[in-house]
This record gives structure tokens, sequence and C-alpha cells, in this order.
């Protein structure tokens, strides 16, 4: 089994115990211990993965971090541990106390589900405040699954993580001030905006006129963008399609141009309600599936376009599905609010 399917797997049992764990003892055991086996470490040898490590801070004695792993002898990632039903908000101080008093370079403040990663790029030997890394297993994006095996036991280079982790965390949390801005632009950014673009004087009235100008025309934008991505993918597709004719054996299940046009219109027209990087989609023998975060416990629409009769089908909040017949996929952006508050059940 490779790493991602392992991930995947992970993944899964979280939403299977998440809901048995009630004390933090219970998250460790069932979620976090398994974790980090995953990621190859001997759970059970106390001098490679040593629990209840003494990190002693100032005149206080006794001072236990949950798990250090440690590297000939000396600790390399310092973990605090929360349970399963605990949110990771005001937990790092912890860590922040630890941090200065051992050889560790990494933190990891983790529930089991969520996993906060920290180091000391503003300040040597102070540990961040905000994590460079932050990877949450219900909402698992690929590029974390790269930055992670980073921290398996025989790729983790102490030098390769830090020299990664500044433009990391940064672009991190750019991402998410663009994501604020697309959802509900503040008026610092409207002002902004509005600036380059407006030469008269920028009034409240001008702003708040602006205001929801810059939401559409985000919008806007990244519907062009994915349009884009389309247009080259079915290119991709036909230029290879005669090959893989010829190499590849025939499926039950094919995946069509127009089931990959629907989902890159619904991908679209969620992109100011969600991170485009959300909706995923998985095709079935008996209809194409389109899901938040490739969980099939999220579903946000079905579709059948191999039929003369095109189905779209929309589930409620019990996930019984309407059905609903459509002519051609233009007809698909008629239930843009539908999907948009289906979305917004999983968030």
């Amino acid at each position: 089994m490779d790493f991602n399917e392992q991930l995947n797997n992970y993944s899964n049992r979280t939403q299977q115990l998440k809901s048995q764990l009630i004390t933090e003892e219970s998250t460790k055991t069932s979620l976090i211990m398994p974790f980090f086996q995953m990621l190859g470490y001997d759970i059970f040898n106390p001098l490679e993965f040593c629990p209840e490590y003494t990190a002693d801070v100032g005149i206080k004695k006794g001072e236990k971090v949950d798990y250090a792993i440690l590297k000939d002898g000396n600790p390399v990632i310092l973990i605090e541990c929360k349970s399963c039903n605990e949110t990771l908000d005001k937990h790092s101080s912890q860590l922040f106390r630890y941090f200065g008093t051992t050889s560790a370079k990494f933190c990891i403040l983790t529930n089991g589900i969520v996993f906060q990663f920290f180091t000391d790029l503003e300040e040597v030997n102070k540990m961040d405040l905000t994590p460079f890394l932050e990877i949450n297993f219900e909402n698992l994006k690929d590029y974390q699954i790269n930055e992670l095996k980073k921290f398996r036991k025989t790729d983790f280079d102490s030098d390769r993580i830090t020299s990664t982790a500044s433009n990391l965390k940064y672009t991190s949390l750019i991402k998410d001030f663009l994501q604020q801005q697309i959802d509900d632009p503040n008026d610092d950014f409207v002002k902004y905006v509005t600036g380059n673009v407006y030469d008269g004087p920028k009034t409240q009235k001008i702003l708040e006129q602006f205001s929801p100008l810059v939401k559409k025309s985000f919008a806007s934008l990244i519907n062009e963008l994915v349009n884009k991505k389309i247009s080259s993918a079915l290119d991709k597709n036909e230029d290879s399609e005669s090959v893989e004719d010829e190499i590849i054996p025939k499926s039950k299940i094919i995946t069509t141009e127009a089931e990959i046009e629907s989902y890159y219109i619904i991908r679209g027209m969620l992109a100011g309600t969600c991170n485009v990087e959300d909706v995923t989609y998985r095709d079935t023998e008996s209809y194409f599936g389109i899901l938040f975060t490739n969980n099939n416990r999220k579903p946000i629409c079905r579709l059948n376009l191999d039929r003369k009769n095109k189905q779209l089908f929309i589930p409620d909040e019990n996930k019984k599905y309407e059905r609903i017949y459509i002519d051609s996929l233009n007809d698909l952006y008629k239930y843009k609010s539908r999907l948009i508050e289906v979305v917004k059940r999983y968030i």
C-alpha cells in the first residue's frame, strides 16, 4: 500500500472513530500513535518515540510533553496531543514554553484529525505562534501530502524542511487572505482595487458600489480560468484518445467529455463559496458524482449524462436526491444557488 492510500485510509479512520473517542488518551491510542506509525516510527520504542518526554521550563521541573521523536538520543520533534473533540486554537502556548528548552526544531500540535506544524522562522529558538503547515484530514489537499512525506522517518531532513517552511507558511497565509477577500472583500481591499480602476473621489458611497463588483469580478475571473482548463483538458483528451484506445483495455467505467465539462462548470460556480480544490469528482458505473473534499459522505450532486434524458440529482439535508431533467449542460447554471446551499452544509 503506497503512502497516499495509507493517508486515505487514515482519513476514513478519523471519520469512523471520532464520535467514539471522548478522551485525550483514547485519541492518542486510536489515532495519533497509528499516524506516527504510518510515518515509519517505532511507536513502541521509547528510544525513538518517547512518551511523556521531560521538557523542564525555567524553575518549573517535571514539565512533560506528550511525545518526543528522538534521533541519536536527542529530540527532533515535540508532539502535544489533545482530544479529537477539542479545537487546537488555544493550546499552542504549551508547546511555546517547551520549544526553547530542547534541541527540537519542530513541534506538532494535534487532535488526531488536525495537525499543526511549528518551527522558529521569525525568531531563533522561539516557536512561531502561527504554524507553517496545517493538515486537516477532513480536508486533505494534494500539496500537503508532499509536505507530510518530508516528516516520514526515512525522509526526515531538518534543514530541508526548514528551507521550505517559510514559503509554505506565508503562501498559506496569503491564500487564506485571498480566499477571505473572494468570499467577502473587506473595506481596505475594496479601496485598494477601486483606487487602481477608478479615478474619481473614493467616497463611502463609491466604495459601497464597488464592493459587490469586486466580489463578482473575482468569481468571473475564476470561472474564466476554469473554462480555459476545461478547453485544455478536452484538447489533451482528444490528442491522446486514439493512443489510449490501442494500449488500454476498456473499463466498464468511462468518464466522458461531457462529464468532465459538467465537473468544471460546477466547480466554477462554487468558486466563491469554497476552495475549488475541495470540489472533486468520482465516476461510477451508474452515475457521475461531484463530492466535497473527495468524501462520499459529502455529495454535492450526481449526474447521469449518458442517456437521452440528461439528469441532475441534488441531495437534501437527509441525503435524499431530487431528480431534475436538463436539456444541456448550460442548464446546470440554473441550479447554482441550490448547489451552493449543499456545499454550505459541509463548511
